[in-house]
């Protein structure tokens, strides 16, 4: 499978942002870890991350190009407030996750409402870090939802 791992705004700063909620592992140390996870399983991970909702969407829609298996998107900040990325996401018709590190239904009411949900497949949260592999394993066995 050929995997699009697409993350959302201040991702990048894991590793120093609130440790105690989202790790201490840095946004590096995951994208090795699910390439070296993917490899092992004979799939191909691209690793991506940004802080603008408009290069988000254009990843998922460049997914779409290039027809990509899955994805797996840890929307951030923007999960609870990007229909473009909802948009974007009903558009793609491959495998999609949606991934968290921590369990938003655990912290402030504001995260507890997503827009990412009604478009993917399935979701992974709580997990830490090592969500990033675990719904990489999900991948294959996911049947397609029709969104």
């Amino acid at each position: 499978m050929n995997i699009y791992v697409i993350n959302g705004p201040n991702i990048n700063l894991l590793g120093t942002r609130e440790p105690e909620i989202y790790g201490k592992e840095t946004l590096a140390d995951i994208a090795i870890d699910c390439q070296e996870k993917a490899s092992i399983d004979g799939h191909v991970v691209k690793f991506m991350q940004s802080n603008y909702e408009g290069e988000i969407v254009e990843w998922i829609q460049d997914a779409i190009i290039q027809k990509v298996d899955a994805i797996v998107i840890n929307a951030a900040a923007y999960t609870h407030t990007s229909i473009a990325i909802h948009d974007a996401l009903k558009s793609y018709s491959g495998y999609k996750v949606e991934l968290h590190i921590s369990n938003p239904h655990l912290r402030e009411s504001f995260r507890h409402v997503s827009f990412v949900s009604s478009a993917v497949d399935a979701v992974v949260a709580g997990l830490g870090a090592d969500g990033y592999s675990h719904a990489i394993d999900l991948l294959p066995e996911l049947p397609i939802q029709s969104n």
